[in-house]
């Protein structure tokens, strides 16, 4: 497993990244109801991906109200695309049936 990224490797660590690489950001909230966790589980997983320096968190007040914003780095976005590029290689050589 040497080239696969084990920060983004952890089931709802990768969908968090999935789901912020096809957006340039996305609500806190809305990352969590896509990926069905509890805040408290997306704000754990989102830790270690920000202290990696692959997501950035950032509040803004929408309506009176503090919204988090959640947005892949370029470094980010590198690390995924090079660990769905190692998982793509990984099922390529696997049999299937």
């Amino acid at each position: 497993m040497s080239g696969l990224d084990l920060v983004i490797h952890a089931p709802v660590r990768l969908r968090v990244c999935a789901l912020l690489a096809a957006a340039e950001s996305a609500e806190f909230a809305v990352v969590r109801e896509e990926v069905g966790v509890s805040d408290s589980v997306l704000s754990k997983h989102v830790r270690t991906l920000e202290e990696a320096g692959y997501v950035t968190v950032s509040k803004a007040t929408v309506s009176s109200r503090v919204r988090t914003w959640l947005a892949l780095t370029p470094a980010g976005r590198s690390a995924f695309a090079a660990h769905v590029a190692e998982l793509q290689r990984i099922v390529a050589g696997a049999p299937v049936g």
